[in-house]
């Protein structure tokens, strides 16, 4: 980049607030689109708490920053960067943006060729390539407002009467004249900035573009939107991270926006009843977000309640006397709904159906007592057990369902088993050799939460032949492979893949539901919808396990005898019938346990072993030979026995057997087993044996 004062074409100005990873990324994409430009990177920090400052002085110490010591807002800290500027032109960019390698060289071509052109705004992708219908839009007027929040621009999207919100009757492949552009990327010429003015700092954040959008028109220049370029916006990252309600300063701002500029010019519109309309959408948003939070308690409540009414219908045969049991629906269903709450059920374990289990378990048991020591609620103990035992199966029941639609191509992606066993369909875009670099990265990270179908190359083909990662195709095959294997992430690695592909890729699938994702050459993460996954190594070596601790072997060894009793008893008539009456013989294998120590595991002999040929299984588990989660069952024979790395008891399931489909070296396996040693709790369990049983 140049350093002269006056031979600068263009000034490119980022506001940051807590997202380093972001930026960094976006300003690898930026410099490598002001390669051939005159140019200079002025980057305003509002006083983040991650590391942004420093990270950037030590990774870009060619960038101007500045440091904010309070977050100042948007509008007052991009004006600190535009009066620092010296390019002919300034172009303020948002940081969780990325852009093509073309995009400031066409942008600037395209002003240059519109000399009236006071505002640019570009094309604008979201992360599963969708357009970002914000890149263009109009002002709210009184009757652009009604038609958004009337739902009329969203039925009548291709109408000139009723889509002006968002111009989406427009074709976003043509550039033209609009109001406003989006505040992620604009550009404009310093000869405007000069007579307009800067962004208005009463505005904190939002409504800042709309409003220099505004003064710009009416200064007589030109606001144009441009599809010859576009770029990708991970939407609302510094706001997620600010600690304020986006809700209330979104709509305030755009409050302040119709006072300030249609108070006087509608004055045969009430403003009154304009705020009114803004605050009124504000409030359906207020809701509609009240209802997704509060969507699982809902569901959870009427599931409950439906059961103890089940219970009650199943117990007396009507509902004469529902009335009385009120109070006691009441108390039961209070104490699940605690219950669930404290295990997350509701926050950050929202569709875990282990934890589901656990949090209903726990309830039966508290309601099942309360009918011993409070006669007020013991109108009958087989109540409670119908209640517990449907509610056991329908709560965690429709959590499991949500995590399995998906898989199954019927619902968007929203598994949240748990990193390490719900993981994402996922393909690398790439080279073979960084395809390859970046598969095994994730196969040695345990909870990465992606199964890597295979690699597309940039021609189809394998450089070699032998490979740990299955080349499924080149780019051209993308679209099929996405559909045939219910891909849910493309990760592109962009050490070969120019920003420009990558993006054209993205703007062709955008009716796939499909999220892209992506791994630049020098980090350490991947970045893609507004969200951040490392993928550095794990550590070699940990010294305290939490199995190793006495009050956690205890744990587990009484979930394990717990589990036997409960199976055992339930499987012991199919046990006697398989023995007894189908005259099934017992096989015996020699196993390594723990510390090298051999014993005789006993299974049905079947050339096709199924779960019920395993029943003998539960056996060994009461002995204490083998846990239910656990290592791999190595057969010992007669030979030598062979040294176990890692001293962890044999499983009849466990993560490395749930993970088999992946090629696991036994480094690999001893990270699973590591990874296990270090996070164990029953809850993990849990959840390995779902995976196991339900094989998701």
């Amino acid at each position: 980049m140049s350093e002269g004062l006056s031979d600068l074409t263009l000034s490119v100005i980022m506001v940051s607030y807590n997202v380093k990873d972001f930026l960094e990324q976006a300003l690898i994409s930026v410099q490598k689109a002001l390669r051939d430009i005159p140019s200079e990177i002025i980057v305003v920090d509002n006083h983040s708490s991650d590391g942004s400052a420093a990270h950037l002085r030590a990774r870009f110490p060619a960038v101007k920053l500045i440091e904010n010591s309070e977050n100042l807002g948007f509008a007052k800290a991009s004006n600190q960067g535009l009066r620092v500027a010296r390019g002919q032109f300034l172009a303020l960019l948002n940081p969780d943006t990325i852009v093509q390698e073309d995009t400031f060289a066409s942008m600037l071509a395209f002003t240059k060729e519109h000399p009236d052109t006071g505002m640019l705004g570009c094309k604008i992708l979201n992360p599963n390539g969708t357009l970002q219908l914000a890149c263009r839009r109009s002002f709210p007027t009184p009757w652009v407002a009604f038609t958004k929040l009337s739902g009329l621009s969203r039925l009548f999207p291709k109408s000139k009467w009723f889509g002006r919100y968002n111009l989406t009757f427009l074709d976003p492949d043509r550039s033209y004249e609009v109001e406003a552009v989006s505040g992620a990327i604009m550009m404009i010429p310093r000869s405007v900035l000069d007579r307009v003015g800067y962004l208005d700092e009463t505005f904190f954040m939002y409504g800042e573009d709309l409003d220099w959008c505004y003064r710009i028109r009416e200064n007589g220049w030109k606001v144009r939107y441009f599809s010859g370029t576009q770029i990708i916006h991970f939407k609302g990252e510094s706001s997620k991270r600010a600690q304020f309600d986006r809700l209330k300063v979104f709509y305030q701002a755009m409050s302040k926006f119709a006072h300030k500029h249609f108070r006087a010019k509608y004055f045969f519109v009430p403003f009154w009843l304009l705020w009114l309309a803004i605050w009124a959408r504000a409030g359906i948003a207020f809701l509609r977000n009240s209802l997704n939070y509060l969507g699982s308690p809902f569901a959870d409540l009427v599931l409950l309640t439906l059961s103890l009414v089940t219970s009650v219908r199943l117990r007396f045969g009507d509902l004469a006397d529902l009335g009385r049991f009120l109070p006691v629906f009441l108390a039961y269903s209070f104490i699940w709904m605690f219950l669930l709450n404290y295990f997350g059920c509701y926050h950050k374990n929202k569709f875990s159906s282990s934890k589901a289990a656990l949090a209903v378990g726990l309830g039966f048991f508290i309601n099942a007592a309360l009918t011993f020591f409070f006669k007020q609620y013991a109108f009958s103990r087989a109540m409670v057990l119908i209640a517990g035992m449907l509610c056991l199966i329908i709560v965690p029941g429709w959590r499991l369902l949500v995590r399995i639609l998906p898989r199954l191509g019927l619902m968007p992606f929203r598994g949240t088993l748990g990193k390490t066993l719900l993981a994402r369909n996922a393909l690398i875009v790439g080279d073979q050799q960084s395809g390859e670099k970046l598969f095994k990265k994730f196969n040695s990270q345990i909870d990465s939460g992606y199964n890597i179908a295979g690699l597309i190359t940039l021609n189809g083909k394998s450089t070699d032949g032998i490979s740990d990662i299955t080349v499924l195709g080149s780019l051209q095959d993308l679209h099929t492979v996405i559909k045939e294997r219910n891909i849910q992430e493309v990760i592109f690695s962009t050490s070969q893949l120019s920003y420009d592909r990558i993006l054209g890729i993205m703007s062709q699938s955008g009716k796939q539901r499909v999220n892209f994702k992506l791994v630049p050459s020098t980090l350490e993460v991947i970045i893609g919808k507004a969200s951040i996954d490392r993928i550095d190594d794990m550590p070699l070596l940990e010294l305290d396990y939490k199995l190793h601790q006495p009050h956690n072997q205890i744990l587990k060894r009484g979930f394990d005898v717990t589990l036997a009793v409960l199976l055992g008893a339930m499987a012991a008539p199919v046990f006697l019938f398989k023995k007894y009456l189908t005259g099934a013989k017992l096989q015996k294998k020699i196993i390594i346990g723990n510390f090298n120590r051999k014993f005789t595991l006993y299974k049905f002999a079947n050339d096709h072993s199924g779960i019920i040929d395993k029943i003998p299984y539960l056996w060994s588990v009461l002995k204490g030979d083998v846990s239910f989660v656990g290592s791999e069952l190595v057969e010992g024979g007669s030979g030598p026995v062979a040294k176990n790395q890692i001293e962890l008891k044999p499983g009849i399931t466990g993560l490395a057997q749930v993970n088999r489909h992946k090629p696991l070296t036994s480094e690999d396996q001893d990270k699973y087993h590591l990874y296990y040693l270090k996070n164990y709790s029953p809850l993990l369990d849990l959840e390995i044996l779902l995976k196991a049983i339900f094989k998701i």
